[in-house]
């Protein structure tokens, strides 16, 4: 039976739930078979929409849904990161320490995934948008929108100036590649029940962020 005149939900509000219905369906859907292993069609049943058009309809193009679902993320984030970059800026100890600027990579990520609850899929599809030429530069791009982020990077490099140019370029990869893999990995085992080294996003991120500062202040071979 519909709802009546008084009772029935604005049709904004209903277009708002079935958008949010659908990115959450294809956010699992791709975390979980991969990007090109899922159809509109799927994505539109997962949802519990019967009309097979709904994702075109209210998305566009597969491009689109996953640009919507990077940004919703991306703002949660950057909350977290703008928080811990004003922190750091307060502080003139940890302007120049760079396990400080680490922290405000890695951490927010972290802090992000634990407030979703379980299960999560944002870290795998991330991954593998991070790691495909298709999407990784939108999903660059769109990163770097982030004031937070660009206060970041800025502050991060100012502690590392005298590291040559080349070397910088070769760890900033291993770095991405480290940060992508490691929390898609620990959401990989959470979601099929497997050990995982820390026992919280929390201490993941200290490991992480161990590692991370690790990896740039290491000796460079020439």
């Amino acid at each position: 039976m519909l709802a009546s005149p008084s009772t029935r939900p604005p049709a904004a509000s209903r277009a708002w739930a079935t958008r949010e219905a659908i990115a959450d369906a294809a956010e699992r859907l791709f975390a979980e078979h991969g990007v090109d292993n899922v159809s509109h069609r799927q994505i539109s049943t997962a949802a519990g929409q019967g009309n097979n058009a709904a994702v075109g309809y209210h998305f566009g193009t597969t491009d689109d849904l996953l640009r919507a679902i990077v940004q919703r993320h991306a703002r949660e984030v950057d909350v977290v990161r703008a928080r811990l970059v004003d922190e750091v800026e307060a502080d003139p100890a940890a302007r120049d320490d760079v396990r400080a600027w680490v922290r405000c990579l890695v951490r927010p990520t972290a802090e992000h995934l634990e407030s979703l609850g379980s299960p999560t899929w944002w870290a795998r599809l991330s991954a593998q948008l991070a790691t495909d030429p298709r999407h990784r530069t939108s999903v660059v791009d769109e990163a770097m929108t982030s004031l937070a982020l660009q206060r970041t990077v800025q502050g991060f490099w100012a502690c590392l100036s005298g590291l040559p140019a080349d070397v910088r370029a070769e760890r900033s990869e291993m770095s991405r590649l480290l940060g992508v893999h490691v929390v898609a990995e620990r959401e990989t085992a959470l979601a099929e029940g497997r050990p995982t080294p820390r026992s919280s996003w929390s201490q993941c991120a200290d490991g992480l962020t161990d590692a991370l500062v690790g990896l740039w202040l290491a000796p460079v071979s020439r």
